[in-house]
């Protein structure tokens, strides 16, 4: 993928979390989403960026993987994906495999509904 930035390929090498894998496929499948998605490491953490920032990982959580959407509240989710009630942000959760596998058609639609309100 032309759009794997290696610093993230870095940081996922020394990310010790139980977690690790379900972060790994998550990126790959953000990133296969539109070429146009690009990542990089703020905040610590992978984020995805597309004439902004779209989402971050929160690498402490240890339970699921997170991605905070850092203005989820702003994008279409007629599936429901995003998760809180604040005036910006909003956050994606997957529990386990079976969790994202039942979630990805919602995630990239997240995803997809971001670019096209911002080409």
């Amino acid at each position: 993928m032309e759009n794997r930035n290696p610093d993230v390929d870095q940081w996922l090498e020394h990310y010790d979390n139980p977690q690790r894998e379900l972060v790994a496929k998550i990126r790959a499948f953000i990133l296969e989403c539109d070429p146009a998605v690009k990542e990089a490491i703020k905040w610590q953490a992978p984020t995805f960026m597309y004439k902004g920032n779209i989402a971050s990982f929160f690498p402490k959580a240890k339970k699921n993987v997170t991605l905070m959407f850092h203005q989820g509240a702003s994008i279409q989710d007629d599936a429901g994906l995003l998760e809180g009630d604040g005036e910006v942000s909003r956050v994606a959760r997957f529990v386990d495999d079976d969790d994202f596998e039942a979630k990805k058609a919602s995630l990239r639609k997240v995803i997809l509904a971001w670019i096209q309100e911002r080409s």
